[in-house]
């Protein structure tokens, strides 16, 4: 089975293809033509989700799939939220955005935060949402070199390491994104 990725981000789609089965081929955007860059204008990451996702569909006639992830910070008042990618600016850089959060807690004893995940996935003219969340708290300086985003200062439940600390098949196994991965996989094995 093809489905398409609605992402050009390489390091998501690695960390999908390492959670599907074999039997289900990944196509990024690059991969179908698509090089333009799918507006994301909806003020909640499911929103944001399903327009990806719509967005393929509707363009290209692919089945398809994207995700929207959002870190929820408790003291921060669940932001970055929708804009985590662009927190401190359109420029999209994790390093400026990971020390505005920094910043912004300077001080702050409540850290607890959450990773959100949501998955839209069009199918034979159906549309599902997977949602996965992993709890945690947010370190007050950056940690490991693995992944990418906000996971040097994000610190899972029952770890001492951040997600930038661990493997990519420990991270996947928990996090957000694997946590949604798993319920599409779980979907898309039904389907079979």
């Amino acid at each position: 089975m093809q489905l398409v990725f609605a992402s050009n981000n390489k390091n998501k789609i690695k960390e999908i293809q390492e959670l599907l089965p074999a039997s289900i081929e990944i196509l990024s955007l690059e991969s179908i033509g698509c090089h333009e860059e799918i507006p994301e204008t909806a003020n909640t990451i499911e929103g944001n989700a399903i327009l990806k996702a719509n967005y393929v569909t509707e363009k290209y006639g692919y089945n398809c799939f994207a995700d929207d992830t959002g870190l929820e910070i408790d003291a921060l008042n669940g932001e970055p939220g929708v804009y985590s990618a662009r927190y401190a600016g359109e420029q999209k850089n994790a390093e400026d955005n990971m020390d505005k959060v920094l910043n912004a807690l300077n001080n702050n004893n409540n850290r607890t935060a959450q990773f959100k995940t949501v998955i839209a996935l069009n199918i034979n003219g159906d549309q599902q949402l997977f949602t996965g969340i992993a709890k945690g708290q947010i370190i007050t300086e950056k940690s490991g070199n693995q992944g990418f985003g906000y996971d040097p200062i994000f610190q899972p439940e029952g770890f001492q390491e951040t997600f930038a600390d661990l493997s990519l098949e420990t991270k996947n196994k928990i996090s957000h994104r694997g946590k949604a991965t798993q319920l599409l996989i779980s979907f898309l094995n039904e389907l079979k």
